[in-house]
Parts: C-alpha cells; sequence; structure tokens
C-alpha cells in the first residue's frame, strides 16, 4: 500500500520511467547478445562486421543532432511535444528492435546477407532508440528545474531500470544463453510487445514545463527560437551549436562521456564471450553465469537506488570521480592476481560492469545542469534540450562502434575467429595465447580509460548544483 501511495503522489515520475522500464528491456538484450549472435551464429565474417560498424557508426553520430534539432526546432508536434515523439515512436522502436533476432535465411559462414542484416539491425534499432530516448531525455531537464524533483526523477528512473534490465537475467535463463535460440526469439518478441505498452504509457502521460509553449502564436513568444516558430535559418542553427559546443563544461563532458560510452560497449558486448573462455565451466555452470550476466544489468540500479543520500549530500561530481578511482585501483588488483582466480575474475567481471553501467545512469545530472547554464547565458525563452543532448551524443556516440571493432581485431589477429567453435580439438598454446590477450583486455582497457576520465573530469566546473534548492523558478 505503501509503494502504491508513493506511485501515486508521483505521476509525472512514474510516467517518465516508464520509457526507461520499456527501453531498459530491449536495450540490456540488444546490448549485450548481438555481438555473439552474429560473430557465433550466423558466422558474419570480420570484414562485414567492420563495414557494418562503420556505417552504423556514422549514422549513429548524425542522426542525434538531427533529432535533436527537428525536436527543438520542428512545427510537427509529433517532433516538438516530447511525450508525442514517444507515444509515436515507440511502436517502430519495438519492431527495431526484432530485426535482429530473426535471420533474413540459413545464413553460411562470411555471408554477404549477414553484413547487409547487421547493417540494416543496427541503423534502424539506433535510429528510433534515439528519436524516442532524445525526447525522454529532454523531459528529465524539462519537467522540472529544481535539483531534489531530478533526484527524484533518477530514484525512480533506476528503479525503472532496475526491472527492466532483469530482461537479460530472465532471457538468459529461459534460452539458456541463447543455446535455445527459438525460446530466446520468443521471448524477444514478448519483451518487444511489453516495451512498446510501457513507452506508450509515457506519451499519454507525460508533460514538460515548456509544452505549453509550443501551442502559443509565434508572436506571444518573444525574440528567442522556440518550436512553434518558423524553422531556423541554417546560421541560427549553426550559432546555436557553436554556442553549445563552445561550452567549457560542455566539452569536459563529452570528453569524459566519449570514454563511458566506449566502457559500456565494452562490457555489454565481450562479458559474455570473456567469461565463457576464462572462467571454466566446471567452476561457474551456464546457470551461474546466467546469474552473474543478469546481475550484471541489475546491480548497477541498486547501486544508484541505495546512493540517493550521497547524491544529496557528496553531489554527482564527487561520486562519479570516486567511480573512475575505483575502476583504476580494482583492474590493477585483478591485473596483480592474474586469471587463475577464477572466483575472483567472475566478481571482477561483475563488479565492473556493475560500476561503468551506474555510473552512466548519473550523467543526465551533468547533461541538465549544461542545459540550465546554457539556457541562463543565451538568455533563451526555452531550453535547447534536445540539441544539447544530441550534439553530446554526435561526438560520443561512434566509441559504441568503436569499441567492437577495436576488440574483435584485436581478438581475431590471436585467432579468436578458428577457435571461438574449435573446443576440445583447439590447439592448447593458440588458445591459451587468445586466453592471455583477453585477460589483458579485461584488466587493462578499464584501468587506462579511467584513468583518462579522471583527468577530462576534474576540471568540470559545475560541482555543487546538489546544494541548491532551484535554480530557476518553474514555470
Amino acid at each position: 500500500m505503501r509503494v502504491l501511495a508513493r506511485l501515486g503522489a508521483h505521476p509525472a515520475a512514474v510516467a517518465y520511467s516508464m520509457t526507461t522500464l520499456g527501453a531498459g528491456m530491449m536495450n540490456s538484450i540488444f546490448s549485450f547478445y548481438y555481438v555473439k549472435l552474429f560473430l557465433n551464429k550466423y558466422k558474419i565474417s570480420e570484414s562485414a562486421f567492420h563495414q557494418s560498424q562503420v556505417i552504423y557508426m556514422i549514422w549513429n553520430a548524425v542522426n542525434d543532432p538531427l533529432f535533436g534539432y527537428l525536436q527543438d526546432n520542428s512545427r510537427a508536434a509529433c517532433c516538438t511535444r516530447r511525450r508525442l515523439s514517444i507515444l509515436y515512436g515507440a511502436p517502430f522502436y519495438a519492431l527495431a528492435f526484432l530485426l535482429p533476432w530473426f535471420p533474413w535465411r540459413s545464413y553460411e559462414p562470411g555471408d554477404w546477407l549477414s553484413g547487409l542484416h547487421l547493417t540494416v539491425a543496427l541503423c534502424a534499432f539506433d535510429g528510433m532508440l534515439t528519436f524516442v530516448l532524445l525526447a525522454q531525455c529532454a523531459l528529465f531537464a524539462e519537467i522540472s528545474g529544481h535539483h531534489q524533483s531530478r533526484l527524484q526523477l533518477v530514484a525512480y528512473n533506476q528503479a525503472a531500470s532496475l526491472a527492466g534490465s532483469s530482461s537479460v537475467l530472465f532471457c538468459g535463463l529461459l534460452s539458456r544463453n541463447m543455446d535455445d535460440f527459438s525460446a530466446f526469439q520468443a521471448v524477444a518478441a514478448l519483451v518487444a510487445a511489453l516495451a512498446c505498452g510501457c513507452m506508450i504509457y509515457t506519451g499519454l502521460h507525460s508533460e514538460g514545463r515548456f509544452d505549453g509553449r509550443a501551442s502559443e502564436p509565434p508572436q506571444q513568444q518573444g525574440p528567442a527560437p522556440g518550436p512553434a516558430q518558423p524553422p531556423l535559418s541554417l546560421a541560427a542553427i549553426t550559432s546555436m551549436t557553436w554556442q553549445i559546443m563552445a561550452h567549457r563544461d560542455f566539452q569536459l563532458f563529452v570528453l569524459m562521456n566519449f570514454f563511458q560510452v566506449f566502457m559500456v560497449a565494452f562490457c555489454n558486448n565481450f562479458t559474455m564471450i570473456f567469461a565463457e573462455h576464462l572462467i571454466p565451466q566446471d567452476v561457474l555452470p551456464s546457470l551461474a553465469k546466467s546469474v552473474m550476466y543478469g546481475a550484471g544489468f541489475i546491480c548497477p540500479q541498486l547501486l544508484v537506488l541505495s546512493s540517493q543520500r550521497l547524491l544529496r549530500s557528496l553531489g554527482y561530481y564527487r561520486l562519479i570521480l570516486i567511480t573512475f578511482h575505483v575502476e583504476v585501483g580494482a583492474a590493477a588488483v585483478m591485473l596483480l592476481l592474474g586469471p587463475q582466480h577464477h572466483y575472483i575474475l567472475a566478481l571482477f567481471l561483475t563488479g565492473i560492469m556493475v560500476l561503468i553501467q551506474a555510473t552512466f545512469s548519473l550523467f543526465n545530472l551533468p547533461l541538465a545542469d549544461i542545459i540550465d547554464s546554457d539556457l541562463h547565458k543565451h538568455k533563451r525563452r526555452s531550453p535547447l534540450s534536445s540539441m544539447v543532448f544530441g550534439t553530446n551524443a554526435l561526438f560520443t556516440k561512434p566509441a559504441q562502434s568503436l569499441a567492437p571493432m577495436l576488440v574483435v581485431s584485436i581478438l581475431n589477429q590471436f585467432g579468436y575467429e578458428d577457435l571461438k567453435d574449435a573446443g576440445p580439438a583447439a590447439d592448447s598454446s593458440s588458445l591459451q595465447t587468445l586466453h592471455s590477450v583477453m585477460f589483458y583486455l579485461v584488466c587493462l582497457v578499464p584501468m587506462f580509460v579511467a584513468a583518462v576520465q579522471i583527468l577530462a573530469w576534474r576540471p568540470f566546473s559545475i560541482r555543487d548544483s546538489h546544494t541548491v534548492d532551484t535554480k530557476y523558478i518553474d514555470t
């Protein structure tokens, strides 16, 4: 009863978080399984894999500022009204999620069609993900300007993400980590239907503070650009984008976030592959590994939810900096211990994934503060929320493709393409070399990336927004 009463007391937060629930169910499964699916089951060639990732990298970077401009400046209500973007985009987002799990024919090793399949699946899924989640990110900054209200959104968001990310656990258990592919496809179809319903709920029940201004006549809005005004000129768009990019804190955040996106993709795409090779089946059976993979997606939300007091007392800046130091220390300890400590390695793989995902979950807070700062600095009528998120994505999204391209190239140099299905017949010397490379990747990549992030994050100047009750009055 207390839970129901609490949910009823914060309808805006509940409506907002339903998109996180739906997207979390789909995104977790997609990011965790698609690389293994195309490499191991569809047997895509390395060249086709890289070509798909390059095309995806370009589209991934371009579509965010494009949709950001449309959602901040278009005359169409389905673009400018955040909830309508989510409402109309949800069914297409769910359909795009289903694309990779149903092969277009029985693929032979190196089949060109599997490369085209991967390209279409990646671009379609990311396009709809961007359209829907960019609108949700804008809602985060526009529902309220109060720091405490934003923390409440973070809390509800993490609770929804916790429920959504459990899809990896259940999918792994029901499909035996994709060994039963028909069961995996059935779970994917069910997840798509549930996720679509969740996002439609947001589209029907969520509103931002500035939505009403989209319906005002242009002459009532003043000189500042707003969604209901005529389309902006190229010069105006370029000027606004440059103003966003010239913000010193935005530059520092983008640099730090680029490496965080790289690490999220690194963990999501390769944790299962590393665990299957480095941790013997007799040490951790398939069921235990399914729980381990599920924990890597569930525990980040638990960590963020349990950190609400620290967010209020220390602020996100210090917490993010602390996590980078912990990553460096944990990776150094694992490197010194070596790969023979299988249980510690399993704990490290899970822990580093949890820490990276949990830290990434806080990034809407600094971006919202950057949006507020831009709003005041340039005296805008309404914030350029989607453009800020989209410009950030322009520079950070390529890391989602760079991570799998780089790691697959390194692994294949040491025989992964030939050894992944060799089983007991594999040459022991070659397999041992491959496992050594995997272990060094597991330890050295988080260590060096976190060290670079510490250097990039230290100069960030918006550090004390948690001490200010509100930066401007909600209207």
